[in-house]
This record gives C-alpha cells, structure tokens and sequence, in this order.
C-alpha cells in the first residue's frame, strides 16, 4: 500500500489470505495471552470469523467500516486488535492501536517463528466459503443512504439482519450487505454463502432491490 498502513498475505503457493482471514491468524495468537477480550472487524468481513474467535476465548465485535471508526472502538473498548476487510489491521497488542503494515507484517513473521507448520496450513481448518470481493455499485451522492436505508427496512421484516453501518442480512449459510460508501458516490455489496447457487440467490436478492432505483447503476 502506498502509506504503508496496510498488509497483503499471500502463501508459498500464490494463495491470497485476505484480510479477514488474517484476522483469524492474529486473534488465535492475540487471544492466547489476552483471553475474554475483543476483537474488533467491520462489516465486510467473513461470517467465519466471529465464530473462530469465540473458539479461540475472545468476544467478537462487529463496527463501523473507516480507519477512523475502527480506532476509536479500539480505543473505547480496549481491544488488543481489530481489522477491516480493506487491509487495515491495527494492534494495541505491545502496539499503539495503529494500521502500520510492516508492523502486521512483522507479527505474520513472528507468528510463523514459532510454529512448524507453513503459512498454508495455519488456516486448514476453516476452508473458504464461495464469495465476492467488495462491489462498487454507482448512485447519486444525495441518494445513497436513502438507498441502503429503504433496502434495510425492506430485508428486516423478513430475515435477521445487523445494521451497524447499512444493512448486514444474515443467513444460516451466509450474508449480503449493502451499506453506502463514507467517501463516494457508491453502494458498497458484498456476498458470501457455502455454495456458488446460494451465492447467486443472494446476489439476486439485492439487485431485485436495488434495480428500483434509477440512479443505481447494477454491474453484478
């Protein structure tokens, strides 16, 4: 990243571990000495990891997406680590709370030190669900959080849903969300679920919601 604040994993055989899989390596390590505290991820991130870190004895805390936001829940709550989905990971474990890549780095080396096992298998035992990456639907500036806020409204009386930053809605074998962009004209959607077919009812879920409106321009 060009100011340094963010880290990109990627193991022996070209196999990118994204950031919310990162999360995962960091809060087994994080946790082993800091056990009951929280781990901080935004909305972005995979249903997976809530679950591997209660396993691993934290508490789960879903915020905000921003560099921003992140810090001060960070601060707020005491939490040794937090992450965002964008590759900012911010350690106040032996750390000042900060997004400092070649420090993110630098802990992946010293985790790494101490085990036997490759980079690969680390992370073996909580395989990949089918997903997409972060999609970047185009509307109006005046509009888009009237957008995220109507499509909200629509999936909360018919599934679970987590409004933190949009709309987050939750299914037994996955999630959508829909939240407007801090800093763009944009809707930000993103999908995972345990099979491709789900993943394209999910999809379709959102775009039948969101092709309502002129100004929101589909390209998934």
């Amino acid at each position: 990243d060009g100011d340094g604040d963010r880290l990109g994993v990627v193991t022996k055989g070209g196999d990118i571990i994204y950031p919310d899989r990162q999360l995962m390596l960091f809060a087994r390590d994080v946790l082993s000495r800091n056990a009951g505290a929280s781990i901080i991820f935004d909305v972005k991130c995979t249903q997976r990891l809530a679950p591997d870190i209660r396993a691993a004895g934290g508490v789960p805390l879903m915020w905000m997406t921003g560099h921003s936001l992140i810090k001060a829940k960070l601060r707020e709550t005491g939490a040794p680590l937090a992450g965002e989905m964008s590759g900012h990971i911010y350690f106040s474990d032996n750390y000042f709370g900060v997004d400092d890549g070649v420090f993110a780095g630098c802990r992946v080396l010293e985790i790494l030190s101490r085990s036997t096992k490759p980079l690969s298998a680390l992370l073996a035992d909580v395989p990949t669900y089918p997903n997409t990456p972060e999609l970047r639907v185009e509307c109006t500036e005046a509009e888009k959080f009237k957008i995220v806020a109507e499509v909200a409204a629509y999936f909360r009386g018919k599934y679970e849903t987590i409004d933190v930053d949009g709309v987050r809605v939750v299914f037994p074998d996955g999630w959508a969300l829909a939240r407007a962009s801090n800093t763009q004209p944009v809707i930000v959607v993103r999908f995972e679920a345990r099979t491709p077919e789900r993943l394209e009812e999910f999809k379709t879920l959102f775009r039948d919601q969101l092709k309502k409106y002129p100004s929101v321009k589909l390209d998934f």
